[in-house]
């Protein structure tokens, strides 16, 4: 199981922040305070107290100003009020810039705009962001920003389709959370591997993240307050283990967290969505796609209600309409994987959308012909996934996966798939030889 029972820590931002406070910066108190009544639910409040410490005149000549703002666009960011964020960020810039930005600040104001970048659905630019953020961490010494950045570069490699990150993060990030190498986000970290577990190997091989997470109040409120998409996607995950305690458990959560924090929309619709998943109510979670403030989240509402409504012949167009929406949600958010996914939905209900959004691929000397889908299917056939198995994780039939393997083999220059998995290790960026399904 996860760390528990869970102990409250403060995010690295307040370790940079306390040298303000070394320094007899009245103002640093206002952050931890905001921090404090985030931790417990009360987010409108936590995000009220982050704004009046950032307009509280401070009284020092460190970077407290700039870091407090920095604190306030996190929350802003969480909640999906990101045309807010982005204001605050620009202004953590230019006080870093006046001031002369030490590696603390800096770093701050890079992952920062990664998590925007991120939840706007720009993911290429989240991981040029946060690889940048994690370098500049690593060069300054301050590894527990590593956990934040890492869970960035993870989720967008996830929804690029770029399997070779996905591999690299999984166990990275469940060892975060488990050997308590994070501080203040265990939950984060460990849904984010969950996640990319579950790809790699199905919903049983994420099963202590999921139930850890879902069984700790402390870490589900962590997660719930923090990823709007993360509610729904519990739901889902507890089902598939034929939890539905957990899962009933989970809504619960997101219900009362929405009922404390009436006036952010981002938390009532997580909430809808994951209620309207328990209960089969395609309205509901239509609803909630309408009112989601997270352009993937929403494109996830409308998937899930394509399903439900799927499953009902009368409700055909009805679901067609819902995947449609789903796919250019998908492939306005950067995540090509997620956009294929639903395309095989339409497909199966007789409908063909134009050119397939393409996977994130790797570059070299040896990949350097391969298409992006070629890459994807080259990376888990060097993992040891059979061609039904690829298959099911890029959303194409095995018969494709085996077209696509003969080209991969022609242009590779080998002959078998143990010869692919050698050629393949040599890939820069591709995942070392020797990682395997299990």
């Amino acid at each position: 199981m996860l760390d528990s029972p869970f102990r409250l820590r403060l995010p690295p931002v307040f370790s940079v922040l306390r040298v303000c406070r070394n320094n007899a910066c009245a103002s640093s108190a206002l952050p931890e305070s905001s921090f404090s009544a985030w931790s417990r639910g009360d987010l409108e409040e936590g995000i009220r107290l982050a704004e009046a410490a950032v307009r509280t005149e401070p009284d020092c000549a460190g970077n407290c100003e700039a870091l407090a703002r920095a604190w306030y666009a996190a929350l802003l960011v969480r909640v999906r009020r990101l045309s807010s964020a982005a204001l605050v960020l620009a202004e953590v810039d230019e006080l870093s810039a006046r001031s002369g930005a030490d590696g603390g600040t800096a770093v701050v104001s890079l992952l920062g705009a990664a998590d925007l970048a991120f939840a706007r659905g720009d993911t290429s630019a989240a991981v040029d962001l946060a690889a940048r953020g994690a370098d500049r961490a690593r060069r300054a010494g301050l590894h527990g920003f590593l956990p934040d950045a890492h869970t960035v570069l993870a989720l967008s490699a996830l929804r690029q389709g770029d399997m070779s990150v996905s591999a690299q993060f999984a166990d990275q990030l469940r060892d975060y959370a488990l050997l308590g190498r994070t501080a203040h986000g265990p939950s984060q970290c460990a849904w984010a591997a969950a996640q990319l577990l579950e790809v790699r190997g199905g919903p049983a091989s994420a099963a202590q993240l999921i139930a850890g997470i879902a069984t700790d109040d402390r870490l589900l409120l962590e997660l719930l307050a923090s990823q709007p998409t993360a509610a729904a996607w519990l739901v889902r995950a507890t089902r598939k283990l034929g939890d539905e305690v957990l899962a009933r458990r989970v809504v619960a959560r997101a219900g009362a967290l929405a009922v404390r924090n009436p006036g952010l929309c981002s938390v009532g619709a997580a909430a809808g969505h994951a209620a309207g998943l328990l209960d089969g109510d395609p309205d509901g979670v239509l609803a909630a796609a309408a009112a989601h403030q997270d352009p993937w989240a929403a494109a996830s509402a409308a998937e899930d209600a394509g399903k439900f409504l799927a499953a009902r012949p009368a409700e055909r167009q009805r679901a067609v309409e819902a995947f449609e929406s789903a796919a250019d949600g998908y492939a306005g958010a950067g995540a090509p994987r997620d956009a294929r996914r639903v395309a095989s939905r339409l497909r199966a209900l007789g409908v063909r959308r134009g050119r397939h959004p393409q996977y994130a691929g790797r570059s070299g000397p040896d990949a350097g012909t391969l298409t992006n889908t070629e890459a994807a299917v080259a990376e888990l056939v060097s993992q040891g996934f059979t061609n039904s198995q690829v298959g099911e994780r890029l959303f194409i039939s095995g018969h494709t996966v085996a077209f696509h393997l003969k080209k991969i083999f022609r242009k590779m220059d080998v002959a078998s798939r143990v010869e692919l998995t050698r050629a393949w290790s040599r890939v820069p960026g591709a995942s070392p030889e020797g990682a395997r399904a299990s």
